[in-house]
């Protein structure tokens, strides 16, 4: 851990709301938001940008290393940048969620991955980083470590919803499937498994609302953590 850092990991499978509850949570206690989950989503990207296939792993780890994958830290989110590009309006085309799993699978991916998420921490060490493997392997020294977790159904009933807001009526039952498949490939990759961390808290977010969630992870988080240290201003971190 880095001195004067405070670094809240948030894992889970797909559709249990990480990414918002994560935001939410960061702006709540005065810290950064690291979404990783962006980050396998944009090499999805020049994957299908470029035309390699997604499991050719050495050659995604060296795309993704020639395209400056990095966040915009100035803007709110924090945008995902490939060069100067901003990418982030591309992450949830329905192409990329094709192939996300396969993606985030290789080896070669996720350890360069890995390597990128702890360079970000070193820059920004007052984080809270959701994803698969974020308290199991990326920080598992984090003062506290969440798991989130959600029935297949009902994560599939919010993807649903969430689609429906950008205008794309996809069956709940070809959501489920599709979950549950990632789920699969997610838990039995050889590297950075989904798993649950150790000492990890782990949160049943069926029949919660987000905020419900936020609150329960806040206070779980000012339990453990001192009022002082989750105030400091001391590590503030580089622009990138």
């Amino acid at each position: 851990m880095i001195a004067g850092g405070v670094i809240i990991t948030i894992d889970g499978p797909a559709g249990t709301g990480k990414s918002s509850v994560a935001r939410q949570l960061a702006k709540r206690l005065g810290l950064e938001f690291l979404d990783t989950g962006a980050m396998y989503r944009a090499a999805a990207l020049l994957a299908i940008e470029d035309r390699i296939d997604p499991s050719r792993g050495e050659a995604l780890a060296a795309r993704i290393a020639d395209a400056d994958l990095h966040f915009e830290w100035s803007r709110q989110p924090p945008a995902l940048m490939l060069g100067d590009r901003d990418a982030s309006a591309r992450l949830r085309d329905e192409a990329v969620d094709d192939i996300v799993s396969e993606v985030a699978a290789q080896a070669p991916v996720r350890r360069l991955m890995v390597s990128l998420q702890r360079e970000i921490a070193a820059r920004h060490p007052r984080l809270v980083s959701e994803g698969r493997d974020q308290g199991s392997v990326v920080f598992p020294e984090a003062l506290v470590r969440f798991y989130l977790d959600a029935s297949p159904r009902v994560r599939a009933q919010r993807r649903h919803d969430q689609l429906l807001i950008d205008g794309r009526d996809v069956p709940v039952e070809e959501i489920q499937r599709s979950i549950e498949e990632r789920d699969r490939i997610d838990s039995t990759r050889t590297v950075g498994p989904l798993r649950v961390p150790d000492g990890a808290i782990r949160i049943d977010t069926d029949g919660l609302a987000q905020e419900e969630v936020v609150s329960k992870l806040d206070a779980e988080v000012r339990r453990r953590i001192p009022t002082e240290r989750l105030d400091s201003t001391a590590a503030g971190g580089l622009a990138r």
